[in-house]
């Protein structure tokens, strides 16, 4: 078998491999029969060529020398001539820098001074340390009155007094603090209502004073580089002249959680209140209130260029021990704010809610005239929605203003008490002559529209107001008492080289209260309107030097006797004048 290997077309590999397969089939032919002819056999394909047999550039050609283009040598010539001149330069002088003096800051002060109405005041702080890493002081405040107000049928003095210490010890990891104070404060029932004809005999053996004594021990420890953020804790004991007594005790943990460039930031809470009062106000009966409550309050925050949002919840467990009543409270607690046009216009919003444990403390600081018979309950404050703005209207004027709708239940309200006393059946304490209060509540929804604005009139003054309005819709109570629907403050602050002060408007709109005599029907009785009043309080001082400086405070300068709460009127026009003196340990 001959085969004509010049017919081949095809590239070297595939020509092997074909004649590899031909020859293996010829030998297998030629064992099996020798009988075969000799043929010609022409094998035609077209030709495919590959990349791999293209003809290769070299990729860097080598240049012959004389193709290369040979540079011209370039010479510069500079053609100069001087040129007549007449200016002189003036000789350059220092610029003289105006420091302005600032005023040295001192870590202890005492100030004093007396007033009208027999006003002595006195008010001190001393602080110093052992070592660079602890601080520890002491803070001491005291005020009074020893004339009575004009027209009230018992006298009417009043004093507040309160001292405290502390410790505060600072660590690589974490500091912590340790605090105790002592506050007592007096007041009289002067406000004899006009209603019934007492005589100054009928008070003779009634002690007319109310006296509150509060112990406090606070400490708080705060971590920097642990998930444990701060723990903060209050034990506090209330006492007053009627045998009334009060524990609070507040334990609050905070948990901070950072997930990437966000916050998880969790408060955990146990409160424990405790009270006593000797007898009701029907009756002669010793009551008690106890609630134990724990709360869990964990919050996302978002933060961006020009978005905040907090997501967050409250819950409470709330324990009624003397009534055997657990309850189970849930609130929102979502807020934000986006910032639309720079520092001119930001959107608020938010709908939060919160649970408030009142106490007899908590009441009498707000009026101090309360019978020591209340029933303590706390607030259910279901929500609070709210939409609104904030921004600056120039660089010099900023603002904020919002709509808020609220639904609160057991609103806690003060009316006036009972009067069980016709001017001659004796009583058996003061309180029990129309001249107290106790706490009534009620399911109260209301709409509130608040608008602040401050002002940097000059780089000396500021000046600013507040006005807010409420609507009150109750449930059960014909009034929101004693609880005005307009409030209003103007205010400025100043300084003007050694002299700086400060003085506020107030403005509070009338509201309502009842008298109820003796064998009268509470629900019978037409609402008592307290008028509506301004209170204009004016601070100026005046500095002698870094340490000395002289101050005088009037307040009430409008001379208004109005009521605080009813039948309960003010001083009238207050000024009182001291010193200041700082210094160092």
């Amino acid at each position: 078998m001959m085969l004509n290997t010049k017919s081949f077309h095809y590239p070297l590999m595939k020509n092997l491999f074909a004649s590899f397969i031909l020859l293996g089939s010829s030998i297998l032919v030629a064992q099996t029969k020798d009988t075969l002819t000799t043929q010609e056999i022409n094998i035609i394909k077209s030709y495919k060529p590959t990349v791999s047999d293209a003809f290769k550039i070299k990729s860097n050609p080598r240049l012959n020398a004389s193709d290369s283009i040979k540079k011209h040598p370039v010479t510069y010539r500079i053609f100069s001539f001087p040129v007549a001149s007449t200016f002189t330069p003036s000789k350059g002088k220092a610029k003289n820098i105006v420091r302005e003096t600032q005023p040295r800051l001192y870590d202890n002060y005492i100030s004093a001074g007396f007033g009208n109405y027999s006003s002595p005041f006195l008010e001190a702080y001393l602080h110093t340390n052992s070592t660079r890493d602890n601080d520890f002081g002491l803070f001491l405040n005291h005020n009074s009155s020893g004339t009575s107000v004009k027209n009230s049928l018992l006298d009417s003095p009043f004093s507040n007094s309160k001292i405290a210490i502390y410790y505060t010890q600072f660590d690589r990891d974490y500091h912590w603090k340790l605090a105790a104070g002592y506050q007592r404060e007096q007041h009289n029932f002067y406000g004899i209502p006009t209603e019934v004809n007492f005589d100054t005999a009928f008070f003779d053996t009634l002690d007319i004073t109310q006296n509150f004594n509060t112990i406090d021990v606070t400490g708080s420890i705060h971590f920097y580089d642990y998930f444990l953020s701060n723990v903060t804790a209050n034990l506090s004991n209330f006492t007053d002249a009627f045998d009334s007594n009060e524990i609070h005790v507040l334990i609050k943990p905070t948990l901070e959680l950072p997930i990437s460039t966000e916050l998880i930031n969790t408060v955990l809470s146990v409160e424990m209140l405790s009270g006593t009062f000797k007898q009701g106000y029907t009756n002669l009966l010793k009551f008690k209130h106890n609630f134990l409550t724990v709360g869990i309050n964990p919050n996302f925050e978002v933060l961006r260029d020009n978005l905040t949002i907090n997501l967050g919840v409250k819950t409470y467990y709330n324990m009624d021990l003397e009534r055997k009543e657990n309850t189970f409270y849930a609130y929102p607690n979502i807020t934000a704010s986006i910032r639309i046009l720079e520092d001119v216009f930001t959107l608020i919003g938010g709908v939060t809610g919160d649970l408030t444990q009142n106490s007899y403390q908590s009441f009498t600081s707000e009026n101090p005239w309360l019978s020591p018979t209340l029933n303590i309950l706390p607030t259910d404050n279901q929500y609070n929605g709210y939409i609104g703005a904030k921004g600056k209207l120039a660089s010099n004027i900023s603002y904020l203003g919002k709509i808020t709708y609220s639904n609160t239940k057991n609103m806690a309200l003060f009316y006036s008490n009972a009067i069980q006393t016709n001017g001659t059946l004796p009583i058996t304490d003061i309180y029990r002559s129309g001249n107290s209060f106790e706490v009534v509540y009620d399911d109260v929804k209301s709409i509130n529209f608040n608008g602040e604005i401050n002002v940097k009139a000059t780089k000396e003054i500021n000046v600013g107001a507040t006005l807010s309005y409420t609507n009150y819709t109750p449930t059960n109570q014909d009034e929101v008492w004693n609880t005005p629907a307009f409030k209003a403050t103007v205010f400025t602050d100043f300084q003007y080289g050694k002299w700086f002060g400060n003085a506020k408007l107030f403005y509070e709109s009338d509201k309502k209260d009842r008298t109820v005599l003796l064998g009268e029907d509470a629900s019978l009785i037409s609402p008592t309107k307290i008028d509506a009043f301004v209170d204009l309080n004016i601070n100026v001082g005046y500095l002698f030097s870094d340490r000395l400086t002289a101050f005088i405070k009037a307040n009430n300068i409008t001379n208004s006797n109005y009521e605080r709460f009813i039948n309960y009127q003010v001083q009238g026009a207050q000024f009182l004048g001291g010193i200041t003196y700082k210094f160092d340990l």
